[in-house]
Formats: structure tokens, sequence, C-alpha cells
């Protein structure tokens, strides 16, 4: 099935008004201390944040730094972040209408999975200026064992979904995007499942779909996410990986 633009859009446009709440993670400080730390944001920074959403990520960094932009294609979700920005643009990542090397700070917290890759990636190191940063963040696999699990579980609660990730999968996409690698670290989310999947862009018979994978899950998908059942309710441990880049001075021309 191809899933287009448009696609993206209304699914995002049914989850706007309570997106916030939708997964432990969103408002989650501790998991915003760790992206706070890894990019030392300073007062006169210039930060990007691709696919803004509600502006989770963009609170965090208003009133540590200069000026925060936000840029998303839904406008549903993105008018909520406007308070929280010095400039909402309402456009694909694919298309940033920025010029070269206007940023100091780019990060993307849950967007690369619905775009275009690497166009995406590639114009959010476009527009960082050389030694500045991209971080992408995104819920990954914890490897081979757990991922073909993982990824319908992932699949099913959000069908306009278009990549899935491996934890190596994000330090490589920042490399053939233009990147050098800087580093990557993992946070652990705990999600209640019945809530995680009650998101308000599906039906009920997804949600059991979900259920269905939990209950009939292998040991090995069980253990790497420290699944907890009670009631018929899951708890699992879903990872988030924090993979970030420093464009470098001297443009680097293809995958190295």
């Amino acid at each position: 099935m191809t899933i287009s633009r448009h696609d993206v859009n209304r699914h995002f446009a049914l989850r706007a008004a309570t997106y916030d709440r939708s997964s432990s993670w969103c408002t989650d400080s501790e998991l915003g201390n760790v992206l706070l730390d890894m990019t030392a944001p300073g007062p006169s920074d210039r930060v990007l944040d691709v696919a803004c959403g509600t502006g989770l990520v963009s609170r965090l960094f208003t009133g540590r730094v200069a000026e925060v932009v936000g840029v998303d294609v839904t406008e549903e979700m993105a008018e909520q972040a406007r308070p929280h920005l010095s400039r909402l643009v309402v456009a694909p990542a694919e298309d940033l209408p920025f010029e070269d090397d206007e940023f100091d700070l780019v990060v993307c917290r849950q967007g690369v999975q619905f775009m275009d890759l690497p166009a995406a990636v590639e114009e959010m190191v476009r527009v960082v200026r050389p030694g500045g940063r991209v971080v992408i963040i995104n819920l990954c696999a914890y490897g081979e064992q757990d991922r073909d699990e993982y990824f319908e579980i992932l699949r099913l609660r959000n069908p306009v979904r278009r990549h899935f990730f491996l934890p190596s999968d994000l330090t490589e996409l920042l490399r053939t995007a233009g990147c050098d690698p800087e580093e990557a670290r993992l946070y652990v989310s705990v999600e209640d499942v019945d809530v995680w999947s009650d998101h308000g862009a599906i039906d009920e018979e997804r949600r059991e779909a979900i259920r269905a994978v939990y209950r009939d899950a292998s040991a090995d998908f069980l253990a790497l996410h420290a699944v907890r059942e009670s009631d018929g309710r899951f708890v699992d441990h879903m990872l988030f990986v924090l993979a970030s880049g420093t464009k470098p001075s001297t443009p680097v021309s293809g995958p190295r």
C-alpha cells in the first residue's frame, strides 16, 4: 500500500486533540533531559524542530536558546505548538523552506518514520550549519530477535508509518545524509499498551490485533521488552534511540 502525505495528515489530524496523552514518553521529563544533555543548547543557538507536532520537543528549548522554529505538515497538530515557538512553518521535511546552514541544531523526534528517506534527513543536514548537529529520536526494535513482532505492533498501531528501525539504522541514516555520527543513547519508555493504542486514529479491531501479538509473543520478545501482563492488559518497555551527528565543515558527497 502506498502511503501518501494526505494519509499522514489525516491520521494526525484525528490524533491532534489527544496526542500529548497518547504515550507516556510524550511528556516524559527524563527523556527530555536526556535530549538536553546530549545537545547542551546555548543562549545564542537557533533550533529547528522538524515534525514538531504539538511542540513537545520545542518546549524543551524555549527560553534556553535564541530561536526555536517548528515545522510540520499537519496544521491541527502544529497550531498547538505555536505558543512555544519563535516561528511556525507548515511544510514537508523533504523540502524545508530554509536557507543552507541556517540553524545550529536540528531535532526530529518520532518523525522520520513517516518521511521520504534519506531525502528528509538530507534536508535537515542542509539547513544546519557546519559543526552543527542533527539529532534523530525514534522508537526502535531491540534487535533481530524482536523486530518482526515489534514492527507488526507498530504497523497496527500506526498504519501510516513508512519505516521501521533497528538501533543502528538511525546512525546509518545520519551518515548516509552527510553527517559524522557522534553518539547514540538508549532510553526505555514504559508504556501501558491499552493506553498507547487508544490514540483515536485506529479502530478496536486493530487494538485487539495488537493485544493478540502480545498474547502470542515469543519468549525472546517478552524478555527483551520486559512485558508484564495483568487482567489482559500489557505493559511494554519500549526502546528509544537518540542518535546525533555533526555536519562536517567540508561537504561530503554520497554515503561513506
